[in-house]
């Protein structure tokens, strides 16, 4: 009979280590959660952020081009006035 207590007595142990480490694991588990959700809120703020710099970029891109025929087209003004002075 003692046997019979002494090993229901170690069962009982091995249950509550088992118990704790699995409390331990849940915690573990939630924490990871937890940090994962937040990753996934950097990922998406990232992303609007990366969209707008983009929006952003290919506005100015628009502008540079527009400028770059302007700048053309008055250096063929300019030209053609310097020209048209020669002649006068």
């Amino acid at each position: 009979m003692e046997e019979v207590l002494s090993e229901l007595k170690q069962i009982n142990h091995r249950l509550d280590s088992i118990e704790n480490r699995l409390e331990s694991v849940e915690n573990r588990l939630e924490i990871v959660e937890f940090e994962q959700q937040q990753i996934k809120q950097a990922v998406l703020e990232t992303n609007e952020k990366v969209n707008r710099l983009v929006t952003i970029q290919e506005s100015q891109h628009r502008i540079i081009e527009l400028l770059s025929a302007r700048s053309i087209q008055h250096e063929a003004e300019l030209k053609r006035m310097s020209d048209l002075q020669v002649v006068v």
